[in-house]
């Protein structure tokens, strides 16, 4: 059988969206060379020294490829692909170059292509995310592993959105919390939220292409089998109330579920938010304020934020 690439050269901060918008149009598997996370990650924190070449031949921008099997008619998702892409400058994304490409590959360079990849990455002091097929051993009791297909849908822990999520969720999470995942993407923030010792997760997507994604990861990670992964648009008509509410997403996205954040939310909750760029940061922050956050920590690596809100005692 052979696969057909379509590769899009595009800026770091649009490889999560674009990698959405692949699953959305059918491809298979999806791989990304981003030249930030050798930038960002070649000394990492935790010990970890990274092999540029083994993550990217890239000086800048990133690269985008997905897999779509032979049978797939290309010109009619080519104009989805393309339409999709142009319209993330609207939600405060830059596209870069966007030059898209079209190839062929046969089905042993398609599984090494995107596959190649992925392998363990510690993200904090207590959670590594390991491929599924990859054979990895924790360096110490105190180490939780993740275990995923970052082949079925976006969010394989590695981008530095997720990364401060995570550590964020690391700050906050005690043990017992009920917490709602916006956005859930792959599921990684729930099944860490699990290890990290929350106790009900209810995990949202809009896209049923991150549900299915979603449980089929949970299935993966025991600790995780309890988590509830439902279709929603955010937290429309959700009635649960929540310890503490994560959402990794577009900074234009995260303003339009504020306010139901705050009403689920419970007295002294926790909202985490991540996925803002440096230019959104300011738009973000004012609207929380106005609905009555209060800025409890933020957290930067390269132009990008994550941060702990709780809601105020005196609504």
């Amino acid at each position: 059988m052979k696969w057909t690439e379509v590769k899009v050269e595009t800026a770091s901060e649009a490889v999560e969206a674009i990698s959405n918008i692949m699953m959305e149009a059918g491809a298979s598997g999806v791989a990304i060379e981003d030249a930030l996370d050798v930038e960002n990650f070649e000394s990492d924190l935790y010990g970890e020294i990274l092999d540029k070449e083994q993550f990217t031949h890239i000086k800048e921008g990133a690269l985008v490829m997905a897999y779509f099997p032979e049978t797939t008619f290309l010109p009619e998702i080519l104009p989805f692909i393309k339409e999709n892409i142009s319209r993330l400058p609207e939600f405060g994304l830059s596209i870069g170059k966007n030059e898209l490409t079209v190839s062929e590959v046969a089905e042993n360079d398609w599984a090494t292509a995107w596959k190649k990849y992925y392998h363990p990455v510690r993200v904090t002091r207590y959670l590594t995310i390991v491929p599924s097929w990859e054979k990895y051993e924790p360096a110490d009791d105190k180490e939780s592993i993740i275990t995923l297909d970052p082949g079925m849908a976006f969010g394989t822990g590695t981008h530095p959105t997720t990364r401060l999520t995570l550590q964020a969720m690391e700050t906050v999470l005690r043990g017992g919390e009920t917490l709602l995942d916006v956005g859930t993407g792959s599921g990684v923030l729930s099944i860490a939220g699990k290890y990290l010792g929350a106790g009900t997760i209810h995990a949202f997507d809009l896209d049923e292409v991150a549900v299915t994604a979603a449980k089929e990861n949970m299935a993966m990670n025991p600790v995780a089998a309890d988590v509830q992964v439902s279709a929603n648009n955010l937290l429309t008509g959700i009635e649960q109330p929540a310890d503490v509410i994560v959402a990794n997403i577009l900074a234009d996205i995260i303003v339009l579920m504020i306010e139901d954040a705050y009403r689920l939310l419970k007295e002294n909750g926790t909202f985490i938010v991540s996925g803002i760029i440096h230019e959104k940061k300011d738009m973000v922050l004012a609207k929380m304020t106005e609905t009555g956050f209060l800025v409890d920590q933020i957290f930067q690596q390269g132009d990008w934020y994550a941060i702990i809100l709780k809601k105020s005692e005196d609504e």
